[in-house]
């Protein structure tokens, strides 16, 4: 687990528009699209003079990519719209098969018209600022020029990949364009983002579709290297529905998620949580649950405002991202009030103080925060009391330990607040007709 930054939580910047980044990020996107302008130039004057074939290829391309844009588009939309960080889209199919078929020249038409396209009929309707696509542009050009580096380092060609050196080639050669393209797109996501992770970043863009679209790109371009091109439109349909099943499972995300602070809402939380008991029941391992309850916060809303307790809101449900695994669940549970479900604890290993560990380590978190609100300045002072329940101590049901941390958070609250309170487990009922201790009996 990361430790969170301590010190002053910053407003996050402005990135409607370029100039409105912070310095690092925007020196990036400045560096990769000066880069890819060069490559594209360097292409322009090294390569060979296209032939016919690459020319009718290169229009095939961009064809059959034009079409495939226009039977998505709004499906499309939709998913840029509700993308919560890193927006995948499959054109990549065409811009991988165009750098494996293509010399470097023809390949930038195509990925400059395909994004101008996708641009024009959905980035701009969806609200998507010009300077990101262009960003996302210069980084697909840069894994197209990344791709014809290597196939020209093995003096590779794209006329015979029917071959199991060639199928070596093509996998080299996605692993290149993946390597380019996403750590590129990562990196600006993790620098407009200070204090957020390199790795939580890059598995929440769905490499995994990634990864998908780029096998489709390679098959596209085996298909059109070795029968007629047409049989490029047969990968139209695949591609469709590929996007109609990602943009559900966005949808199902979106609807899991809390939309002000983008942890869980009550409802996914209460499932997911029922889910991660019911395994550490049958996997013999321990789990607790957390209640934390940020202190005197309609103090907040009435000095500050509610625009600046959303603020102040978020930059606890940061703190929460940060102290957590991956695996475990966080939650907000409405007003100010936020849930964390820890599993996958070993019996032996004390649960409760490592949950107690946890718990204080967010309490540490929120006390060191400063939060840069938009509307109010600086917000500091803030403090939350947390309460503790674990399996088994207080059973494995989770209404059950929500009651029993819902109890600690009280007496964490009457202690003062601005701590941790740990349930103490529920004495043992002993059986009708058991020996009391001490070998003492009563009655008759």
């Amino acid at each position: 687990m990361a430790p969170h930054p301590v010190g002053r939580r910053r407003r996050a910047p402005d990135t409607r528009s370029l100039l409105g980044l912070p310095l690092r990020p925007l020196l990036l996107v400045l560096v990769v699209e000066t880069a890819a302008v060069a490559a594209v130039v360097a292409g322009l004057l090294t390569g060979d003079p296209p032939v016919r074939t690459e020319v009718l290829l290169c229009g095939l391309l961009v064809l059959v990519a034009a079409v495939h844009t226009e039977l998505s588009v709004n499906a499309e939309r939709l998913r840029r719209r509700i993308a919560a960080t890193r927006y995948i889209n499959m054109t990549s199919v065409w811009t991988f098969a165009a750098a494996l078929l293509l010399p470097p020249g023809l390949a930038t038409v195509v990925v400059v018209v395909i994004y101008l396209h996708l641009y024009l009929r959905v980035a701009r309707p969806s609200g998507t600022p010009p300077h990101r696509q262009v960003y996302s542009a210069a980084t697909v050009l840069l894994a197209v020029h990344a791709v014809a580096g290597l196939l020209a380092l093995v003096d590779g060609r794209a006329g015979a990949l029917a071959t199991p050196q060639n199928a070596a080639l093509v996998l080299g050669a996605l692993v290149a364009y993946t390597a380019v393209n996403t750590l590129l797109v990562v990196s600006v996501l993790r620098l407009t983002a200070p204090g957020s992770r390199f790795l939580t970043i890059l598995l929440g863009g769905d490499i995994g579709l990634e990864l998908a679209t780029l096998s489709i790109g390679g098959l596209v371009a085996v298909v059109l290297a070795n029968t007629s091109p047409w049989f490029a439109l047969l990968a139209v349909l695949p591609l469709l529905v590929l996007e109609q099943t990602t943009l559900v499972r966005q949808l199902e995300a979106q609807v899991d998620t809390d939309a002000k602070t983008g942890l869980l809402n009550p409802a996914a939380w209460r499932w997911r949580s029922r889910q991660m008991l019911e395994r550490d029941t049958r996997t013999d391992r321990a789990a607790a649950v957390l209640i934390l309850d940020l202190d005197h916060f309609k103090a907040v809303n009435d000095r500050y405002g509610h625009l600046a307790g959303d603020d102040v809101l978020q930059a606890v449900a940061d703190v929460l991202t940060a102290e957590v695994r991956d695996q475990d669940l966080a939650g907000r549970f409405g007003g100010e009030e936020f849930v964390v479900a820890l599993g996958g604890m070993r019996t032996d290993d004390t649960p409760a103080a490592r949950a107690r560990e946890v718990a204080e380590r967010i309490r540490r978190g929120v006390r060191a925060l400063q939060v840069d609100t938009a509307t109010a300045g600086l917000v500091t002072g803030l403090s939350v009391s947390v309460g503790v329940a674990t399996t088994p101590d207080h059973g494995t049901d989770l209404d059950g330990l929500l009651a029993a941390a819902d109890a600690a958070l009280y007496e964490a609250k009457h202690a003062g607040r601005d701590r941790v309170a740990v349930r103490r487990p529920a004495p043992p009922v002993a059986a009708e007709g058991a020996t009391p201790p001490f070998g003492l009996s009563f009655g008759t």
